[in-house]
């Protein structure tokens, strides 16, 4: 995919005549493209580490090369991931928040055949996730839920690669005092609340 075509889709994004249905297919698109252009590099470092490694058997005599081969790990498409995870973020951010209300506007099966959730697994989406973005992308984890993701953490469907990015970077750029205790009463690994009981006068 070329920058000129991310353009036009953008553009058409920003169109006031586009549909919610319409901006979550071209984000779907743009995110699957991203994705799989930032995990190639990411490959690509990898094979250079890997012949780091193999150079290591030889030290000290291969110590430039071992450097050298680092470094251009290190280096190599730096611009190009460096945009690819700035897009992810943003787009995690807007799936997230879901501002346009397209979670609401498209209803739970619209929204489930959208995103690819097999119907043997909506009650579980919906029952993990509830009927938002934000619940059947990123805490359910079901787009394209007939694809076995494993169980390795941050692996997932674009869309939910690009909300692991975002709450990644969240947690990376935000204050420590500030972060929630998830091992707080109540929180996600913390003990549960006793349930809250009220009065009822008839």
């Amino acid at each position: 995919m070329t920058h000129r075509f991310i353009r036009t889709l953008l553009r058409i994004v920003e169109k006031p005549s586009t549909s919610k249905r319409d901006t979550l297919t071209i984000a779907r698109r743009l995110l699957r493209v991203t994705c799989q252009h930032r995990r190639e590099i990411l490959d690509e470092r990898h094979a250079m580490r890997r012949q780091a490694r193999q150079l290591r058997q030889f030290l000290p005599f291969t110590k430039q090369q071992v450097a050298a081969m680092d470094n251009q790990a290190r280096e190599h498409k730096a611009d190009l991931l460096k945009s690819a995870s700035m897009t992810m973020t943003a787009y995690g951010g807007w799936l997230l928040r879901d501002p346009e209300g397209i979670a609401t506007a498209l209803g739970f099966d619209q929204l489930a055949d959208h995103l690819s959730i097999n119907p043997v697994h909506r009650e579980q989406a919906r029952r993990e996730g509830g009927e938002t973005l934000e619940g059947l992308v990123f805490i359910a984890r079901m787009e394209d839920s007939a694809t076995s993701f494993g169980d390795e953490w941050g692996n997932g469907g674009p869309l939910f690669e690009a909300c692991h990015a975002t709450m990644v970077d969240f947690i990376r750029a935000c204050p420590e005092h500030l972060l929630p205790d998830p091992f707080a009463p109540g929180e996600v690994f913390g003990p549960k609340l006793p349930p809250k009981l009220c009065i009822v006068s008839e």
